[in-house]
């Protein structure tokens, strides 16, 4: 199990039912930790380190404040994205200093090796041997990350993490469906204030797309002929 520390100065973990008022999570879902890291050593493929579990540990509480931006939506089809009815202001809420340390196990993943967790470490380590583009952000990509090291865990700090409980309070996506929500998956957990040590593996959120399910096909209606 890898620690990985991640300082944002500026960050929005969007809830995905927020709309108006664009709300944000204490901390980064899982699905969002997962394209981080994969950001981070430049892989491009999202079905790569599949079975690999990710945790986010939130540390100390991050000022919040409200903004008033623009944002994107679809009302016309006729109309390019961003003119007219195309857009329209909102409130958003903003997470300032944002501390945060993931924690990485790739015991679980399908492909074949190297795994996600040694790509990143040898990332951190031999940063001289990677190849990626553009900057790494987390969460939107105007929200760039400050400072991404290699956490070996401490005893004396504590934090608060997201583990998965059959029946929490707390409900977060390990996959994301970017084209509708159909194939986004979910899982639910609570957050628990701990000491800063690799925790239970089992209790981590497992990165895995929903089963597609097969749906039976429709019989197209014959037009009758006048």
């Amino acid at each position: 199990m890898l620690g990985i520390f991640v300082s944002v100065p500026v960050a929005c973990f969007r809830r995905g039912l927020a709309r108006e008022y664009l709300e944000s999570e204490a901390l980064p879902p899982p699905s969002t930790c997962y394209g981080f890291l994969l950001s981070l050593i430049g892989e491009t493929d999202r079905l790569r380190h599949i079975g690999c579990r990710v945790a986010p540990v939130i540390r100390g509480s991050p000022a919040r404040s409200t903004v008033l931006r623009t944002v994107w939506r679809i009302k016309k089809n006729k109309v390019r994205m961003g003119d007219g009815n195309n857009r329209t202001p909102a409130q958003q809420e903003l997470l300032t200093n944002v501390l945060l340390l993931l924690w990485l196990d790739s015991t679980d993943e399908r492909g074949e090796p190297p795994f996600l967790e040694q790509r990143v470490e040898n990332a951190l380590t031999h940063p001289e041997t990677l190849q990626r583009f553009g900057g790494l952000s987390l969460g939107e990509s105007t929200h760039l990350v400050n400072e991404v090291n290699i956490f070996p865990g401490s005893e004396e700090e504590t934090g608060s993490i997201f583990v998965c409980v059959d029946r929490g309070r707390l409900t977060l996506p390990v996959w994301v469906d970017h084209v509708g929500s159909e194939g986004t998956r979910y899982v639910t957990g609570d957050l628990r204030s701990v000491p800063l040590t690799p925790p239970n593996r089992a209790q981590l959120p497992l990165i895995e797309p929903p089963e597609k399910a097969s749906s039976p096909k429709r019989k197209k209606k014959k037009s009758k002929k006048q």
